[in-house]
């Protein structure tokens, strides 16, 4: 499966465009991890725990979106997109979509 931000395959051509496709995963923050956020706000650096799991929840929710691609008959997914919202205090949903084509 390609995947690609922009609206073409550079080398390829699109002769079916499916549909929009899309991934999500809702996350919840980890007391433990805020306590050491909050550390780390006061020393500075990478909050290493919430890089780890943003970087996983990404990675799930691009699974899911070629997952949906997949069934769909396509071979690739143009101009893709990822948005994150708040769903609660302390939950994120992040998504990502894009729309699956078939290319040759």
């Amino acid at each position: 499966m390609i995947l690609v931000t922009t609206d073409n395959v550079e080398g390829k051509q699109i002769v079916k465009t499916l549909g929009l496709v899309r991934g999500s995963t809702i996350r919840a923050r980890h007391l433990g991890h805020d306590i050491m956020a909050g550390l780390r706000n006061l020393v500075g650096g990478e909050i290493t725990d919430y890089t780890k799991m943003l970087a996983e929840s990404r990675e799930q929710a691009i699974q899911r979106m070629v997952q949906e691609a997949e069934g769909m008959g396509a071979n690739a997914i143009v101009s893709v997109r990822f948005v994150t919202s708040m769903v609660m205090s302390g939950a994120s949903e992040l998504l990502a979509y894009g729309t699956a084509v078939e290319i040759a």
